[in-house]
């Protein structure tokens, strides 16, 4: 009850006040109560959810959105869990600034999916589940996880967003060549569509399948790239879709995602891989946001 009503309180006497308060309140709540009958309210659509997704009871469904809805709250639960998001470690593309493509991953960004695998030695993760993109950056990073998962699966939704005509070029190839299509999406970043290519807005529609398992999921993690992964932070942490091509997702950090009633406790670790540092192979614990970010995609 405690999980799924409201955060616990600092204080533990007060937790147990809360605690009885809200269990009062349930069983008045109960006495009053009167549930939807299937014969007397015949003309009326509703979902009925029964002990936290034990079972259903679903009543006069028509139409694709209210289908979702039913597909959305079958798929939902409440056990305790994490997910992880993170990009590939650093590409040969990242270094030489170019944007898509497919290119393989840089000695530093090989150090990071080793540096990744030591942090989840230490997190202990219980059936850790891994997705990634068909990307080889991608999968090179979560290969390297592959001794602590219990299963990985790669995802062709989990692509990055394709940059059509724009992919292998860098800002300065695309300011030069297609400059009335630089100022469209300038203008408006989440709905500008590449030529031959993806606007946000449909990446986070090709998305919505993999939203719905993650829900249904215990401990993920998600290896991806910035414009994807900028989407499904987007909806686990409720930000508008104004903001969404804007939310800072950096090389080497690892988001940590845990659902708790009404959101999500995000948690940032940044991953320290330069050479000439002292603390390489490290990580640190940043936050739980980061500052917004022009960049778009890798």
């Amino acid at each position: 009850m405690s999980s799924t009503s409201f955060p616990p309180p600092s204080g533990k006497c007060w937790y147990w006040y809360r605690l009885a308060k809200r269990a009062k309140q349930v069983y008045l709540l109960r006495k009053m109560y009167e549930p939807l009958d299937e014969v007397y309210d015949r003309d009326l659509s509703y979902i009925k959810v029964i002990n936290a997704g034990r079972s259903f009871f679903v009543h006069n469904v028509n139409g694709h959105l209210q289908s979702r809805v039913v597909y959305f709250l079958m798929n939902i639960h409440l056990l305790p869990r994490a997910i992880y998001l993170t990009r590939h470690g650093e590409s040969e593309y990242n270094r030489a600034g170019r944007i898509g493509g497919d290119s393989p991953l840089s000695d530093n960004g090989s150090k990071y999916a080793t540096a990744l695998l030591e942090f989840f030695k230490k997190e202990h993760v219980d059936d850790l589940r891994i997705w990634s993109s068909q990307k080889v950056r991608t999968a090179q990073t979560a290969k390297e996880l592959a001794s602590l998962a219990a299963h990985i699966e790669y995802w062709k939704a989990l692509d990055e967003i394709d940059a059509g005509v724009c992919e292998g070029l860098t800002y300065e190839d695309i300011q030069q060549r297609y400059p009335r299509q630089a100022q469209d999406r300038a203008r408006d970043k989440y709905h500008f569509r590449f030529p031959s290519g993806e606007s946000y807005e449909d990446v986070v529609a090709r998305l919505e399948p993999v939203i719905m398992e993650l829900e249904r999921q215990t401990n993920v993690l998600l290896v991806s790239h910035q414009a994807v992964l900028r989407c499904i932070l987007a909806y686990f942490d409720e930000r508008p879709l104004d903001l969404l091509p804007f939310i800072n997702m950096p090389l080497h950090t690892l988001i940590k995602l845990t659902p708790i009633a009404y959101g999500c406790e995000t948690t940032y670790y940044q991953f320290i891989t330069d050479e000439n540092s002292e603390n390489k192979g490290h990580w640190v614990r940043i936050g739980s946001q980061l500052p917004p970010s022009e960049s778009d995609i890798d």
